[in-house]
């Protein structure tokens, strides 16, 4: 199974910006859509969004439309979720997976929360 190490989080004030970083085991990236997920205390786990093989982003939240975008680094094997505009509703533990459909996930990050905050 692929394995992810996440990094990037933090606290962060309404209005900002953070970029996640989820490093793979891939031999190669082209192989892989990779999937961000983030999961509120006491709600489940959600998608938000997702980097397709060829690179593209796609959007599986429409609260963070036009916000999030990720995109990936197929030399240095990583992928990245970049957040604008952060809301307080966007506060979580933030994970990227081997898949965009919650349903086939087989490998998960560690998380990192997120934080947003005055």
């Amino acid at each position: 199974h692929l394995q992810l190490v996440e990094s990037g989080g933090g606290l962060v004030q309404p209005g900002g910006s953070l970029r996640l970083s989820c490093e793979t085991s891939a031999f190669s990236l082209d192989y892989y859509t990779i999937g961000w997920f983030r999961q509120a205390p006491g709600k489940e786990r959600e998608g938000v969004s997702c980097t397709g093989k060829k690179g593209e982003s796609i959007t599986l939240e429409d609260s963070v439309r036009g916000r999030f975008t990720a995109s990936r680094d197929n030399a240095k094997r990583v992928v990245y979720l970049q957040m604008n505009s952060l809301k307080p509703e966007d506060t979580a533990v933030y994970f990227c997976a081997d898949e965009c459909d919650r349903r086939l996930v087989q490998s998960w990050s560690q998380g990192t929360q997120v934080t947003v905050s005055s």
